[in-house]
């Protein structure tokens, strides 16, 4: 009787695991932030502004009645879960367990990307930037970002923590703008690094396609950008960011778990613009 195996039978893996592309969380830091939240909700706390007044001697002061007001934000839960089976791991060359952690964490974090995005997109700004600012039905600009800068400084919006989001597709146009190629490459480093890190302070940040939603691109091929300043937006954790593995007898598997529970919400939409940029 012949000992040989089947080739059909036996698969050989490769001691190396490559991941599918995917990208991490990147928002992080980039908004107002409160963990260890209790309760289904949180509200974030807004005041006003007022104007001084002259002092005359012996006279009552006048209060500025600074108005106050709150927005909450209403916790969500989100899992991304996957079984590692007992056989299949005695079988392949790599660490499994620890190759989906990997994949796990990244899919939690794109989602926890993805509630700051919607939360700034949602929060119903009035500072907009049109298509055709910098030329008909335009992409991303330098005249579009110079008009961002603006609006927020007309609302008087810190110099720092400001942020700005972009598609990929928005900053290879960007990049194509003949007043950005002409920037000290030494300064900024685009052309050699092929992004921007920071312009006309704000922090760029540009992200791909995501499963998650990312920034859309609606029917016109009109894509949203998004500027804000790091208070104009809440994000509050309930359940920060971690992961579990636990054996599952009846799945003769292990189960790994990664999850959190989170809100977001828009506080000041005078640190929110939208900068709408149409896309070939």
């Amino acid at each position: 009787m012949s000992t040989s195996i089947s080739s059909s039978f036996v698969t050989i893996f490769d001691a190396e695991v490559k991941q599918a592309y995917q990208s991490d969380r990147v928002l992080a830091g980039t908004v107002r932030e409160r963990a260890g939240v209790q309760g289904n909700t949180y509200k974030f706390n807004k005041l006003g502004s007022g104007v001084a007044n002259l002092h005359i001697p012996q006279s009552d002061v006048t209060p500025l009645n600074l108005a106050h007001s709150q927005v909450t934000a209403t916790m969500s839960d989100y899992n991304a879960a996957e079984y590692s089976d007992i056989f299949t791991s005695g079988k392949v060359l790599f660490d499994e367990r620890a190759e989906l952690v990997k994949a796990l964490s990244m899919a939690i974090g794109r989602r926890m990307d993805q509630l700051v995005i919607d939360a700034i997109d949602g929060a119903g700004t009035s500072l907009t930037v049109a298509n055709s600012i910098g030329g008909s039905n335009t992409n991303l600009n330098v005249d579009k970002v110079l008009e961002a800068k603006k609006l927020m400084d007309q609302k008087n919006v810190p110099a720092e923590g400001r942020f700005f989001l972009c598609h990929s597709n928005n900053m290879a146009a960007f990049l194509d703008d003949s007043d950005v190629k002409t920037i000290d490459v030494n300064t900024t480093k685009a052309l050699a690094q092929g992004t921007v890190d920071s312009f006309l302070g704000f922090k760029f940040i540009a992200i791909g396609d995501r499963d998650e939603g990312g920034l859309a691109v609606d029917g016109s091929n009109d894509r949203t950008c998004l500027a804000w300043h790091q208070s104009s937006t809440g994000l509050a954790l309930n359940m920060d960011k971690k992961t579990e593995i636990n054996y599952i007898a009846e799945k003769a598997s292990f189960l790994v778990n990664s999850m959190f529970s989170a809100g977001a919400v828009g506080i000041d939409t005078n640190g929110i613009v939208e900068i709408t940029c149409r896309e070939s």
